[in-house]
């Protein structure tokens, strides 16, 4: 009698997890990281905020200021009395600080951005004795702070006579040692030394090179240097504060200035609503020159004009 032996059935294995395969990174596209998106949108916010403040502020009266959120309207909308009223206000005088930062600006700050472009072309391609000295000087005069130099300044021009007049801002602004730094460093570079030989190989001078073979070259770093000294010379409050005493010549940061602070006084008008709006008006001259010479803000233009 034959006896079966049980089968011994074995338990199935549970089929292993699949693992996710990593994901590749495709070359050419930038990698994602939450943490630096989220630290972006923060620094965003924290800079749009001040201005979406002063946005909705401008739009408000002078008691539309007192009894509504500052991050909400008031339900008047007088952004364009406040506008009309900052134009007209005291005779228009706001119109007369607006002309003189723009003076102070062509004038000013195009003048160091000419200088700073002369200066840093000369520096990266010539040489001559002293110019490690050069070097140091430029690079101890970023170092200072201009604020440091304010009072000195005025000492000097009040010996000479030039307080109280358009030029005791314009001269001190002439002068950018980051700016002729920047072009320096920037000239050494944009600017083929091959270049410079084959024009003077065809007998063009110095000065022919510089302006149709080294200045087209320079355009980003030129407009670079130009919105620096632009942003400076237009926000620029402490050099006036002390060097001008008639309101005639204030640009608008200090006649804003002196708006704000009539309310300290026993029988000055509290302006604060035409304080906002022209600060609002103050800033857009200067989002517009960003926004216009974005385009410039390229470099490398000079890659393959020389083959190796």
């Amino acid at each position: 009698m034959s006896t079966s032996t049980p089968v011994r059935q074995t338990p199935l294995k549970s089929a292993a997890p699949r693992l996710r395969a990593p994901r590749r990174h495709i070359p050419g596209r930038p990698r994602r990281s939450v943490l630096l998106t989220v630290l972006t949108g923060v620094v965003l916010v924290y800079s749009l905020l001040p201005l979406v403040w002063l946005l909705i502020s401008a739009t408000k009266s002078q008691e539309g200021l007192a009894r509504s959120f500052g991050l909400w309207f008031d339900g008047d909308f007088d952004l364009w009395s406040n506008i009309s009223a900052t134009f007209t206000y005291h005779d228009g005088v706001f119109v007369r600080w607006l002309l003189n930062t723009l003076m102070y600006v062509v004038v000013g700050a195009g003048g160091a951005t000419f200088l700073a472009v002369l200066g840093g072309y000369a520096l990266a391609k010539f040489d001559f004795p002293g110019k490690k000295a050069v070097f140091a000087v430029v690079i101890g005069a970023v170092a200072v702070p201009a604020t440091a130099l304010a009072v000195p300044t005025f000492l000097l021009f009040s010996k000479v006579g030039l307080t109280d007049t358009p030029w005791a801002v314009i001269i001190p602004s002439l002068i950018s040692p980051f700016g002729l730094y920047l072009m320096w460093v920037f000239a050494s570079e944009a600017i083929p030394a091959e270049l410079m030989e084959a024009a003077r190989i065809d007998g063009a001078g110095e000065v022919r090179t510089f302006f149709q073979v080294a200045l087209p070259l320079l355009a980003p770093g030129t407009v670079t240097v130009l919105l620096f000294t632009t942003v400076a010379t237009w926000n620029n409050y402490f050099l006036p504060l002390i060097m001008l005493k008639n309101p005639d010549w204030y640009p608008l940061t200090l006649g804003l200035d002196s708006w704000n602070k009539q309310a300290q006084t026993s029988d000055g008008d509290v302006v604060t609503n035409l304080v906002l709006t022209g600060s609002l008006l103050t800033i857009i001259p200067l989002i517009a020159a960003f926004l216009l010479l974005q385009k410039y803000w390229q470099s490398g233009l000079s890659a393959g004009s020389v083959k190796e």
